[in-house]
């Protein structure tokens, strides 16, 4: 299973980084390998949300529908998940009370897939630092 797991330090408030980045279609705007993300729903943010989103990844386009399955405003803390049937991605994100934000992704492959998960691990960190990255210099913004 890849993963990637990094913290970013926010000059926002942590309600204000928490909500910036509990809006997954704001994926977009920080992470260089997302071309387009949007909401798919219009009920208030929480268990159940749906974002489309399409990506590039190791050079192949993919669209991934992400489900919020845990939503704690109180804690800073939301999950999503996407399957496309041959990749599980689970993101947590947290922020914490000073605002840092740590980004924690998982990329699970299925069946014969699993036989490349080394290399996915190195195209994930890269991934994960760029993005990373970018997230850094937008959460530097107040």
């Amino acid at each position: 299973m890849a993963h990637y797991r990094g913290t970013i330090p926010s000059a926002r408030t942590p309600e204000a980084a928490f909500a910036y980045m509990a809006d997954f279609s704001n994926a977009a705007e920080w992470d260089p390998s997302v071309n387009r993300a949007k909401r798919l729903d219009e009920a208030p943010l929480g268990v159940g949300s749906q974002f489309e989103l399409a990506l590039t990844f190791a050079g192949r386009p993919i669209e991934l529908i992400y489900d919020v399955t845990e939503y704690d405003e109180a804690a800073r803390r939301i999950v999503l998940q996407a399957n496309n049937g041959a990749t599980t991605s689970i993101d947590t994100i947290t922020v914490a009370d000073d605002a840092a934000v740590t980004y924690d992704a998982r990329l699970e492959l299925t069946g014969l897939a699993k036989v490349i998960d080394p290399i996915m691990q190195l195209v994930f960190k890269r991934i994960g630092d760029n993005a990373s990255a970018e997230l850094g210099r937008i959460l530097s913004r107040a």
